[in-house]
């Protein structure tokens, strides 16, 4: 099955899920802001820690451009608490553990693993502008320097 995430100047879905605090969380919210939405496989995982680790030792950087972070795994809001104690991660984690998030943003998907194929989340940055529309799409995050190559593709 092929991926198809939701494309550039596309209005993002805004239904109600839960954080890692089991708050209501939606991006109605988020509306007159800009967000950095990151989807990413699993909490604890060495390539994930890499690129939450990334966006945290950034926030600071990403806060002054006006950008809010947000990440997103089907991980338990447990499990988030966890990370983020850590991790120290700054930014608020998405509990979409029925994949509804991942599923309206398209990132549900086929992968491999050492010849195996199975379904998961597969690693993909949304940066939405303050009208709650796409404004970019990477879908080939370098986890490491993940701020550096968003700061790249908006031409920061």
């Amino acid at each position: 099955m092929a991926i198809s995430p939701l494309r550039k100047g596309r209005k993002v879905p805004t239904f109600p899920i839960t954080d890692q605090e089991g708050k209501s969380f939606s991006l109605k919210n988020y509306e007159g802001k800009k967000v950095i939405l990151f989807f990413y496989p699993r909490d604890n995982t060495p390539t994930c820690t890499e690129e939450a680790c990334n966006l945290r030792d950034n926030y600071q950087l990403l806060q002054e451009h006006g950008f809010e972070v947000i990440g997103v795994s089907t991980d338990t809001a447990r499990k988030h608490q966890n990370f983020i104690k850590k991790f120290s991660l700054p930014f608020r984690l998405i509990a979409d553990t029925d994949n509804k998030l991942t599923d309206a943003f398209g990132v549900w998907g086929e992968k491999q693993l050492f010849g195996r194929h199975y379904m998961g989340l597969v690693r993909t940055t949304f940066v939405i502008d303050e009208k709650g529309k796409v404004a970019h799409v990477i879908s080939k995050v370098e986890s490491k320097n993940h701020t550096a190559q968003l700061l790249k593709a908006l031409g920061i």
